[in-house]
């Protein structure tokens, strides 16, 4: 949206404004509860990232992943940890031991009704 405004000093200009849009986190929560595909998609991309020398990426997807599907209360349940270290195991910056990781994958598949399969290709 553009808007001609008139300065302070009487000069005119044009201002944009941007619309205001609905949450990025709610909006992933909604898709991936009303498509299968989306979470499935997910979860691939997620494993792929991680596989792929990306974690900082791939810990946020799962993050919104695990949001959108267990939650992180039954997750901490599922695993046996407490919900505050899950959180800070899937952040930005956080640093999950490889157990707690396929603990975490593991959750996920297990919501998704899915299996996870590996395959090596040649690099390019």
């Amino acid at each position: 949206m553009t808007f001609r405004v008139e300065s302070v000093h009487g000069k005119k200009e044009e201002v944009s404004f941007m619309a205001l849009t609905r949450d990025f986190k709610q909006t992933v929560v909604e898709r991936v509860q009303r498509d299968p595909a989306f979470a499935k998609a997910l979860l691939d991309e997620a494993a792929t990232l991680f596989l792929n020398g990306e974690p900082e990426t791939a810990r946020l997807m799962l993050r919104d992943l695990v949001n959108a599907t267990v939650g992180f209360e039954n997750l901490a349940t599922m695993t046996a940890k407490p919900s505050k270290s899950l959180h800070r195991m899937l952040s930005q910056k956080g640093n999950p031991s490889m157990d707690n990781l396929s603990a975490i994958f593991d959750a996920v598949r297990h919501k998704l009704k899915v299996g996870i399969e590996v395959h090596t290709v040649e690099a390019a």
